[in-house]
């Protein structure tokens, strides 16, 4: 079974969702885990959380859950737009949105909850909310 780090993965979502005008996934990986201490959590190895950030930006456009940002839309050819399934996705494992943490524990449960047609058929299902 393939485990995510759903805060991180929000995280990114988050940044590419802002529009940010340029995706830069290690930063964000320093301010998860800035963040995550302040609230006093521990975090995983920071070398090692900046990693896994660079390989679910890889994960997130190879699997269709952002694409790059049109040029008449102010692409720059280093950021991102949400795609459907992207915003599909922040929408159920969003931290700020009451419940968040059934829809994770669902994800959680799948072999692969990334994988495509895996994600596409979780999310057609009103209860996973």
């Amino acid at each position: 079974m393939t485990t995510y780090n759903w805060d991180l993965i929000e995280r990114l979502l988050h940044e590419v969702q802002n529009g940010a005008s340029s995706f830069t996934p290690r930063p964000y990986a320093e301010q998860y885990a800035a963040q995550k201490a302040a609230e006093g959590e521990q975090t995983e190895n920071l070398d090692h959380l900046k990693a896994v950030a660079g390989e679910y930006e890889k994960l997130l456009l190879a699997r269709g859950y952002i694409e790059p940002r049109p040029d008449e839309q102010g692409g720059s050819g280093s950021n991102y737009i949400l795609t459907p399934r992207g915003s599909s996705l922040l929408s159920l494992i969003d931290s700020s949105i009451p419940g968040n943490e059934h829809p994770r524990q669902v994800l959680d449960e799948q072999e692969d909850a990334l994988a495509e047609e895996t994600f596409d058929a979780l999310a057609a299902k009103a209860q996973i909310a």
